[in-house]
Parts: structure tokens; C-alpha cells; sequence
């Protein structure tokens, strides 16, 4: 499995059950300007150190016209903490500014190639990734990030430049394939 390639077209996907009791697809975001789609899930120490950064960032952006879709693919048999049930209580925890999916079947995680928990793919109006990657350098201390990659991508989209490093491997858990 590969993941997409910068410049790769958004891949279709519908019918993402949501915590907020509503289905999702690739095309649901379609007049936002900008679309972050990141694979997570709930158990994972990566995606919980990252949690309240994330939040903050897309609260900050969703005015410059981020839409964000947050996506969950994990198998739950052997992870019960990322079952539905549990998404939802998380999400309302924390009181997410953006749809958490579940991605049931795993299809929409092998169309973009992930295999991290938390893994960020940033798109732009012609639905062309621009960025793939981890959020920043530093995912136990944020008082010590030195690279903040997903919001230099997003500036740079912005701002109608470049973006100045596309592609950051991801760190975090691996996700739990059936």
C-alpha cells in the first residue's frame, strides 16, 4: 500500500458514519477552500498528546475556510477503546470543531495510503494533496516545537506560495489493520 503522492487527487470515498449523527464523504466539504483529513483514533498516546493542538488549529483556521474531517480506521475488536461508541464520548470530551468518521471497513485508509495515528493530509480548492505528514516536531513538548510543518502548509496555501516542505513522515501508533 502507497501513500498518495503530493499532487495526488483527493480519493472518493461516502457514507462515513459520524459521531454527530451524520454521513460523510469526499465530496461533503466540496466549497471549502481547504480540506485536512486526518487518520486518528482514540487510544493511541500520539493522537492524545496532539489532541488539544489540533483543536486549536482548526479552530483557527475554519475562518480562512479549513474544513477538517477527522477519521478513525482502526479495527475494535482488539482495541475497544476506538469502537463507535467510545469516538463518540471522546469527541464529546473534547468537544471536537469537526466530524469524527468511522471508517468500518478500512477502504478509505488504504485509498490514501495511511498507516499512522495521528497522519494529516492537507488539500487544496482542486482537491490535490499539498501536504502529508506529522503536525510538528515535537509531539511530547509542545512548548519546545521548533517546526510547526501543517501550518506552515496551510500559510503557504494561504498566502498562494509553495508549500515549503510537502512531505514529513508521520509518526504515531500504526493503524490496527483487520
Amino acid at each position: 500500500m502507497e501513500p498518495l503522492n503530493i499532487k495526488s487527487p483527493l480519493p472518493e470515498f461516502t457514507n462515513l458514519k459520524s459521531v454527530d449523527g451524520h454521513n460523510y464523504g469526499s465530496d461533503t466539504f466540496k466549497d471549502a477552500p481547504y480540506l485536512l483529513v486526518v487518520f486518528s483514533c482514540n487510544h493511541c498516546p500520539y493522537v492524545k498528546a496532539y489532541e488539544d493542538r489540533i483543536i486549536d488549529f482548526v479552530n483557527e483556521y475554519q475562518e480562512e475556510g479549513l474544513a477538517t474531517l477527522y477519521i478513525n480506521s482502526n479495527e475494535d475488536k482488539n482495541y475497544p477503546e476506538d469502537s463507535f461508541e467510545e469516538m463518540v464520548k471522546r469527541a464529546k470530551e473534547k468537544n471536537f470543531p469537526f466530524p469524527y468518521v468511522r471508517d468500518d471497513d478500512q477502504s478509505v485508509a488504504r485509498a490514501f495510503g495511511a498507516t499512522h495515528t495521528p497522519e494529516y493530509f492537507l488539500f487544496d480548492k482542486e482537491r490535490k494533496l499539498c501536504y502529508h505528514g506529522r503536525f510538528d516536531d515535537n509531539w511530547r513538548e509542545p512548548e519546545n516545537v521548533t517546526r510547526q510543518y501543517l501550518k506552515e502548509a496551510i500559510d503557504a496555501l494561504i498566502e498562494g506560495r509553495k508549500v515549503p516542505e510537502p512531505e514529513v513522515h508521520s509518526i504515531g501508533c500504526t493503524i490496527k489493520w483487520r
